[in-house]
């Protein structure tokens, strides 16, 4: 029973994977061959959406979709015959905030047969730490990672392969942009004003990451990247991006006058625009954490997330850290958890296929559920399965996209009480089908254990077509248990009210 806390360690099923990273300002592709455990990058792809260019009211334009949807169309040709699994799309700051996100995510899936996850921007923090620590070797050294996006800024304080501070801000060189320099001009009041502003937001973080401590500072992504080529091009400093050298990228920026005169060697063209906003948020960090001088990192979110799909295949999955830890923080019976767990995935297998459950998905999803489905017992025992989901669906879960996270405390809820419970959040046709049927699953695991006896395992047969769902248990094994009886009994009545038939004999 012990494997259940742990994924099973399998060799890595792909030869090759990609990561795919719809950011605020570009999205990028970057593909890579897997040969005995190690990556080797082939392929790199991008393009300068500006996505959080077209929120209005926090929707996304017409416009800013088109351009999202033309630049996957020319992905989904480099990635049109990997398998499922082999490649993962997220989604950052600009698809959080938008209300409209799974409009634009519908259309995005009829281009690309992979799913687009919506990630947190401390699970953002956390897998561009892993793309840093698996590209640069500081040793033990403390590190400070920045990394300003778009829409936000992600900061890190980890040593080695471990974070230890993670969290994201609501800024970025595309919103700043459009806040403080939205006509091209560039002067010393409008850069001043943008400063002020990253500063303040960095006022909610600053005590905490400076009593943390670090040792070196390391940037990422395109802001930090085009600043440090800059610096390198132009001989302004020998030890990466310092203050001084800071200083005189500014006093470039305010003797151009506007975007369109800018004109500085290592600055690509299609970074222009938004170049100033980037470095008033670059100017807050280096005052606000009183930082000397900043390396650069060619790893990032991209990298973590490839290192983050062959730690699935490993026992390096993040997610099952995660739920471990939620075990232990919340006082969990883990006997109890691994009877139901065991059932439930023993019900799953009977039926994955009459009920076409077989993405890769559908198994962990009702392991975690079987695991974590008494949550909320701490809190109180009465709506304890509200309390769970509402646990699950608040937390910081490393690991977990968005959408992993409401589909687990969906079926939390939905584990007792009333079948049709359902939190606020929008899923598929199919991703809603799916997680009402593993709910089923759960519940009669739930139901076959509720005496809570340890080593009782039901020895019981399966049949599911459609809406039904059929289950045989050994002879007079019911006759001798008239609580699950009745049980099951109830279990029926509350199934029918949403269409589905549940016999048992």
């Amino acid at each position: 029973m012990q494997s259940l806390f742990l994924q099973q360690s399998h060799d890595f099923p792909f030869e090759k994977i990609a990561a795919i990273d719809l950011g605020s300002n570009s999205f990028h592709m970057v593909v890579a061959q897997v040969t005995h455990g190690q990556l080797r990058i082939t392929g790199e792809f991008g393009e300068k959406v500006q996505l959080a260019a077209g929120l209005v009211n926090d929707h996304l334009d017409d416009a800013a979709q088109q351009r999202g949807l033309d630049c996957l169309a020319q992905f989904a040709q480099v990635i049109e015959d990997m398998p499922p699994g082999s490649v993962r799309v997220v989604g950052t700051n600009a698809l959080r905030v938008a209300k409209n996100r799974y409009d634009f995510i519908g259309k995005a899936m009829d281009i690309m047969s992979h799913p687009v996850e919506i990630i947190a921007g401390r699970e953002e923090a956390r897998l561009i730490y892993v793309g840093v620590s698996r590209t640069m070797d500081n040793g033990e050294a403390k590190r400070l990672v920045v990394d300003i996006g778009g829409g936000s800024t992600e900061f890190i304080i980890g040593r080695q392969l471990e974070p230890i501070l993670t969290e994201s801000l609501h800024m970025g060189c595309v919103s700043f942009n459009q806040r403080f320099f939205d006509d091209g001009t560039i002067n010393k009041s409008n850069f001043q004003k943008a400063v002020t502003a990253a500063r303040l937001e960095l006022l909610s973080i600053q005590d905490d990451y400076l009593d943390e401590t670090w040792d070196v500072s390391i940037g990422s992504s395109g802001t930090v990247k085009a600043a440090f080529n800059i610096v390198k091009e132009n001989n302004w400093s020998k030890k990466g991006i310092t203050p001084k050298a800071l200083k005189q990228i500014q006093k470039a920026l305010f003797l151009a006058g506007h975007v369109d005169n800018i004109d500085l060697p290592g600055l690509k063209p299609e970074r222009k625009n938004t170049f100033a906003a980037g470095i008033a948020i670059l100017t807050a960090v280096f005052e606000c954490f009183d930082i000397k001088q900043m390396d650069f990192s060619n790893g990032a979110l991209r990298e973590g997330v490839l290192y983050d799909i062959m730690g699935r295949y490993a026992e390096t999955d993040i997610r099952e850290r995660t739920v471990n830890y939620m075990l232990n923080q919340y006082h969990i019976d883990t006997e109890q958890a691994k009877l139901v767990t065991h059932t439930a995935l023993s019900a799953l297998a009977q039926v994955r296929d009459d009920w076409s459950l077989n993405s890769i998905s559908s198994e962990d999803l009702l392991r975690w559920a079987g695991l974590l489905h008494e949550v909320g017992a701490g809190i109180s025992h009465s709506r304890y399965h509200k309390h769970g989901a509402y646990i699950i669906r608040e937390s910081d879960m490393p690991g977990f996209s968005q959408q992993e996270q409401q589909a687990l405390a969906n079926l939390i809820l939905r584990h007792r009480r009333k079948f049709t419970q359902s939190l606020d959040f929008r899923f598929t046709k199919s991703d809603q089908q799916d997680l009402d049927r593993l709910s089923i699953l759960l519940r009669l695991a739930i139901l076959l254990h509720h005496d809570r006896k340890e080593g009782d395992m039901p020895i019981f047969t399966l049949k599911a077509d459609n809406k039904t769902l059929h289950a045989e248990f050994l002879p007079e094994w019911l006759d001798s248990r008239p609580l699950t009886l009745a049980n099951l009994q109830r279990e029926a009545e509350s199934l029918v009210v949403d269409g589905y038939t549940l016999t048992f004999s």
